[in-house]
């Protein structure tokens, strides 16, 4: 059966901590380093903003989760996001089927812009990030720590110009 996805429901969050927490112990997209519940994510669901997730086979093995940007009204229009791909399905495809996705429900919802910082090492989410048509726009130095250590993430944008009017 092929991936399927849609909206996330209250009984994806299961699948989504469970894929969430694997990106948490990998230490290669994220600066969070402590596990979380599904009930620690249920604001995600609540929110208006759109989460997708990636379904095989009646699993979820992927999700893509925007969130806003900003509490200002002028930036409404525009969603931090993030994508998690279940590890034993990470190089498949799936993060991009997901992340279509999302940047289809965000252009439905009316959104007019994508961003996130993805980590500078983490050149399999650049990779896909670039090939579905996000602009890499600049770098913070010495974001975060973690783990101890000082990070450098990449900023990344991606324009729904059907919603820039």
């Amino acid at each position: 059966m092929p991936v399927q996805t849609r909206k996330a429901l209250f009984s994806d969050l299961e699948g989504i901590s469970r894929i969430y927490n694997q990106g948490i112990s990998d230490r290669i997209a994220t600066f969070e380093s402590e596990f979380k519940t599904p009930k620690e994510l249920e604001s995600w669901i609540n929110n208006c903003y759109p989460v997708i997730v990636a379904v095989e086979n009646g699993e979820v093995v992927a999700f893509a989760a925007s969130f806003p940007y900003s509490s200002r009204e002028c930036y409404r229009g525009i969603g931090e996001f993030s994508v998690y791909v279940l590890r034993s399905r990470r190089g498949t495809g799936i993060g991009t089927i997901a992340m279509k996705a999302l940047i289809n429900e965000s252009e439905k919802i009316g959104l007019w812009k994508l961003v996130s910082k993805v980590f500078s090492e983490n050149h399999v989410s650049r990779k896909m990030l670039k090939e579905i048509g996000f602009r890499e726009i600049g770098s913070h130095e010495s974001h975060a720590k973690l783990d101890g250590a000082w990070k450098d993430v990449i900023l990344v944008e991606y324009l729904i110009r059907s919603n820039i009017r």
